[in-house]
């Protein structure tokens, strides 16, 4: 799944889960994908998060936003924000602090997810910065629920 809050996906996944138990079949593995921005202040990530997802420094991109949101038919609005990074990896909310986006991720556990599909730009940095502040973070003992 991609593109929705914890409390979005635990409503997917519990009537997933009934469906499932309903008519005999094996439980599912549950994944989320999202775009992680991790900073060491909050408004550090939003400086981020408006650097990347500026498509109107690009008339190409900001034409092809404009031509898509004329032509979709989405059930729900998507913003230049959405847009502007794949899969609405942003709605995930995987963005913030380190404790944020740690906090984030035991909300997603919560909800029901056994597997998060992260993605980083530029991947290698970033990667790196998620596994040394978040990683060591969810896996403290205290954190566990």
């Amino acid at each position: 799944m991609h593109g929705d809050p914890p409390e979005r996906i635990a409503a997917k996944i519990n009537d997933m889960k009934a469906l499932r138990e309903t008519h005999g079949l094996e439980p599912l593995v549950y994944g989320v994908a999202g775009y992680v921005v991790c900073r060491a202040t909050e408004a550090a990530a939003r400086r981020e998060i408006e650097r990347i997802t500026d498509v109107r420094q690009n008339a190409a991109g900001y034409a092809n936003y404009e031509q898509w949101l004329a032509n979709t038919q989405l059930e729900q609005r998507v913003s230049l924000e959405d847009y502007s990074v794949s899969n609405r990896g942003l709605k995930a909310g995987l963005t913030g602090t380190p404790d944020q986006i740690a906090e984030r991720i035991r909300d997603f556990e919560q909800a029901g997810v056994d597997l998060l599909l992260l993605q980083f730009s530029p991947q290698l940095e970033e990667m790196e910065r998620f596994a040394e502040a978040v990683i060591p973070l969810v896996n403290e003992p205290s954190a566990v629920q």
